[in-house]
């Protein structure tokens, strides 16, 4: 049987890598599937969106896939460099992966955060298995945050010419987006939306609802630079207070949680607001969640 170049490439890399790039793959599907959600595509409606819906969605995860294992072997071929160098290595393989997006989605940005994300974690656990070091999302963060550090000085900070959505809302109101998310290692991930995550499914909640009170959690606490490229400071803050809201009152489970989600999506979308920030932040909070705890 012929196998893809994509599947080539997988074999290639060691069983813990080749799980994890599988488990990135359908991180994607998992956060798109997710219904309902806020301001966002899902499986009812395509939320405050007038260009995508969930199909445009789907292609991109394929197309993302295609570069997952490049991503893991980059970082395991760039293991003997200091990892200060390894994000300047890694952004010709990021930029070909957007290409790919665009050209999948017809011009549609879909997914460009977590091609951002997904391809530093990815190089990531790279670095960690060829240096036989510990793999689990502490040190898995932990080597993002070393990669990226010093990222919002040099592309927010300094040398900022406001071409882009995120600089101008870095200068405008000091929000750093994802890259600033990336540079703290994803600390709201590891120190809120993860825990949350993970103690609900201990309880029994099931996973619908974890990740649905695990996105609430990140809306609440994300400064999500798309929602205020949409709304301004003003919606952001709109945001946050009624994602906090409804986890005060129990957050998604039960038919008044989703009643409450349905209210929530309908009041997002009437103000044009989709927190695509925390959806990419809460494909890493469940692809982190497939990892084995620390000191297993």
């Amino acid at each position: 049987m012929l196998r893809s170049h994509r599947d080539c490439q997988l074999l290639a890399t060691p069983p813990v890598c080749q799980q994890f790039a599988r488990d990135a793959f359908r991180a994607l599907l998992v956060e798109v599937n997710l219904t309902p959600k806020p301001g966002l595509v899902d499986r009812y409606n395509n939320g405050a969106h007038r260009d995508m819906n969930i199909g445009h969605f789907y292609r991109s995860a394929r197309a993302i896939d295609l570069w997952l294992p490049q991503f893991i072997r980059q970082g395991m071929a760039d293991a003997v460099l200091p990892v200060d160098r390894q994000l300047s290595r890694l952004r010709p393989f990021g930029m070909a992966c957007e290409k790919q997006m665009f050209h999948a989605t017809g011009g549609v940005n879909t997914h460009k955060g977590s091609v951002f994300s997904l391809g530093l974690l990815c190089s990531a656990i790279g670095r960690l298995q060829q240096q036989q070091r510990e793999i689990n999302a502490h040190s898995l963060c932990h080597e993002v945050a070393q990669m990226c550090s010093g990222l919002v000085d040099r592309e927010l900070r300094h040398n900022n010419a406001g071409q882009t959505a995120g600089q101008r809302l870095f200068s405008e109101f000091g929000l750093s987006g994802a890259r600033g998310e990336a540079e703290s290692g994803f600390q709201r991930v590891l120190n809120g939306a993860l825990p949350l995550y993970c103690q609900r499914m201990a309880d029994g909640a099931g996973e619908q609802v974890a990740l649905m009170d695990s996105l609430l959690w990140l809306m609440a606490h994300n400064d999500d630079t798309n929602v205020a490229s949409r709304g301004g400071i003003k919606g952001l803050r709109w945001l946050q207070h009624y994602a906090q809201q409804l986890l005060t009152l129990g957050g998604s489970g039960g038919a008044q949680g989703i009643a409450r989600l349905r209210q929530f999506d309908a009041a997002c979308i009437a103000r044009n607001l989709s927190p695509g920030g925390s959806a990419d932040l809460l494909i890493v909070t469940w692809l982190l969640a497939q990892l084995p705890p620390s000191g297993a």
